[in-house]
């Protein structure tokens, strides 16, 4: 296994434009020393920094591969913080592919996924929040989903982070000598009023949190499965809160087989709908496949809608149904076709289940069934644009919050507090990389896409 040193001594190349046709494709180089890369592929030996030239590339026997533009960035004033040389050629995968072999000829090596920006990390360019964020910037769904990730680019995450950080660090170095002075700890941690301060990290920690979620809530959004008898309304539901025709709608029970998934965007938050196959007993081959299937996405659901005829009510069948669904999966009870019912769109609550009254073919109450989906994964509206926050972010936060809140109780305990705000801190810079393992790096930088 190369070392860091190692590691970073290599030339790397690799497509950064994406896939396909287009009038201007781009190929970066990053590196220790790219004079070779340079001289070879322009056959010009030196480059000025920041500016664009146009040339011809060369291959080996100096035939012209292509013509455009080329610029050099020298280290650590670049985006990796090495030298980096960005080609920008025609956009034919063909003489893209032709100018990339052209590099690898002259010493450098293909770029592993995500390892530009792995570099930049290294290197001091970004911190781990920052460079999450930039796969995340690429692969926005929604607006809002945009703005978030770039907040989070920009260092909103990571400075409240920081700031968080610099108090647990000051916090710990007190304690930590008032550990030298065991016959005058209390009194001298009462003096400077070590519990207030806890108290305000305490404050500032939790708001983090709450702030995380969101964060998480706008990047991953939430798993929601439609569950019912056949010819419920499923589908339609679907189209419904998609706007286009997804799944096909018939008068026919059964007419879903499988599974249908799609996502959706509710006030900028992403949504995974899932349409099953209508849960009854059949001799159906298929059929059942699909009811199985349908189950089954069940259990991986942050929610379900459970379908009801309106003209019917709460069926024997729909009471199977939910005998097989698990108990503690929130439940949302959509009652459909109030069209011929003659119930108006509303919400009703009953004991601990919302019931929502609604038509998906005639669109009546759709807009009550979407503030509500958004309501119940916990989206506030009124927290306006939120950076972009990861799984991992969360269960670091939540982790945090627990040894802040344990140092809080045991404030007169020298060495546990001394230890619970070591743990905090330890979990808090997770984060942003200050601790992280190699394997953590590994997974994150994997997910990202080649040349980025």
């Amino acid at each position: 296994m190369k070392t860091t040193t190692e590691y970073l001594a290599d030339n790397i190349v690799a497509i950064a434009s994406g896939a396909g046709y287009a009038g201007v494709g781009v190929i970066r180089v990053s590196g220790a020393n790219l004079s070779a890369v340079i001289a070879g592929l322009t056959h010009k030996d030196e480059l000025k920094p920041r500016l664009a030239y146009y040339v011809d590339f060369y291959a080996a026997a100096n035939e012209i591969l292509d013509s455009g533009l080329v610029l050099f960035f020298r280290g650590p004033k670049s985006f990796t913080g090495e030298d980096v040389l960005e080609i920008q050629g025609h956009g034919s995968p063909v003489v893209l592919n032709m100018l990339l072999k052209r590099c690898l000829e002259l010493g450098c090596r293909m770029a592993e996924a995500g390892e530009f920006t792995k570099r930049a990390y290294l290197n001091g360019k970004l911190d781990l929040v920052q460079a999450e964020s930039i796969a995340d910037l690429i692969h926005a769904e929604s607006e809002a989903s945009a703005k978030g990730a770039l907040k989070s680019l920009k260092g909103e995450f990571s400075g409240q982070i920081q700031q968080i950080n610099q108090q647990l660090i000051h916090l710990r170095m007190f304690v930590e000598a008032t550990l030298d002075f065991p016959e005058e700890d209390i009194e001298f941690i009462a003096n400077a009023k070590i519990k207030s301060k806890l108290e305000l990290l305490q404050h500032e920690i939790h708001q983090l949190l709450g702030s995380t979620k969101q964060g998480v809530i706008l990047n991953n959004g939430a798993n929601i499965v439609i569950v019912g008898r056949p010819n419920v309304g499923k589908s339609s539901l679907l189209n419904a809160l998609a706007n286009e025709d997804i799944a096909i709608v018939t008068a026919i029970a059964g007419t879903t087989r499988d599974v249908v998934r799609q996502k959706i965007i509710i006030d900028g938050v992403p949504f995974n709908i899932v349409d099953t196959a209508g849960i009854r007993e059949t001799d159906d081959v298929v059929e059942k496949i699909g009811i199985e299937r349908a189950l089954h996405a069940v259990a991986s659901a942050d929610l379900c809608m459970v379908l009801i005829d309106d003209n019917v009510g709460m069926s024997m069948a729909d009471q199977q149904i939910l005998a097989q669904l698990p108990e503690a999966l929130p439940k949302l009870f959509i009652h459909n076709k109030i069209d011929l019912s003659g119930e108006s769109p509303r919400i009703s609550q009953q004991n601990e289940f919302t019931q929502i009254y609604l038509s998906a073919r005639e669109g009546l109450g759709i807009d009550l069934l979407r503030a509500k989906l958004l309501a119940l994964i916990g989206w506030d509206n009124s927290a306006g644009d939120v950076f972009l926050a990861r799984t991992r972010h969360l269960d670091a936060m939540r982790l945090t919050v627990k040894h802040i809140d344990n140092a809080f109780s045991n404030w007169q305990e020298l060495e546990i507090l001394a230890e619970e705000l070591r743990y905090a801190h330890t979990a808090l810079s997770s984060i942003t990389g200050e601790f992280s393992a190699d394997d953590l790096l590994g997974e994150i930088f994997s997910k990202f896409c080649i040349g980025k």
